[in-house]
């Protein structure tokens, strides 16, 4: 982790560093931007979870046809419940991570950051369950993968939130709810 946070964060690493006329720049061209950390934190966890998956291997008896109602949700209210805690904190997570609120530009961003980290997740989990309900059999009204949608759009909106116009997080929601349906039926 420290070693891919210093590529960009530090402004002495490959993804972002001040070229000889004082650009912040990166190996590849444009500096990364990655406004409330979510690009890097989320690019080591998920390869550490990848990682972790590959070497434990699914749970026993997962897929086996006979042990199929073992592993369903235990409790959607929880679930839902859930979800809307995290949802809560990511408006502590993005807006804070403004770091500022003493001027109007400050207060301004972070009010873009807030209406961002609220489109992109209602339009992400609002087209898979829309997915599941009218496209995809068996076609359910599945509350599990709302909330799934939901936090699909909460992480592809983290990193981006601070430097797109609101129109644009409702197309990072839609891939996000996208990639996710996409992943979820792998």
């Amino acid at each position: 982790y420290p070693v891919v946070i210093w590529w960009g964060w530090s402004g002495n690493g490959w993804l972002n560093f001040k070229n000889d006329q004082g650009e912040s720049v990166s190996s590849a061209g444009p500096a990364l931007k990655d406004f409330a950390g979510s690009g890097l934190v989320h690019l080591v966890g998920g390869i550490g979870a990848l990682v972790g998956a590959i070497i434990v291997g699914p749970r026993f008896g997962r897929w086996d046809p006979s042990k199929e109602s073992d592993f369903e949700g235990h409790s959607v209210p929880f679930c839902v419940l859930g979800t809307f805690f995290l949802w809560f904190g990511w408006y502590g997570f993005n807006p804070g991570s403004t770091l500022a609120m003493h001027d109007v530009g400050s207060a301004n961003l972070a009010g873009l950051v807030a209406v961002n980290t609220t489109l992109s997740p209602c339009v992400a989990g609002l087209l898979v369950f829309f997915l599941r309900a009218m496209v995809l059999p068996p076609r359910l009204l599945d509350v599990g993968a709302f909330c799934n949608g939901i936090l699909a759009g909460l992480v592809s909106i983290t990193a981006p939130c601070g430097f797109v116009k609101p129109w644009e997080a409702i197309i990072i929601g839609f891939i996000g709810g996208l990639v996710y349906q996409g992943a979820s039926m792998l």
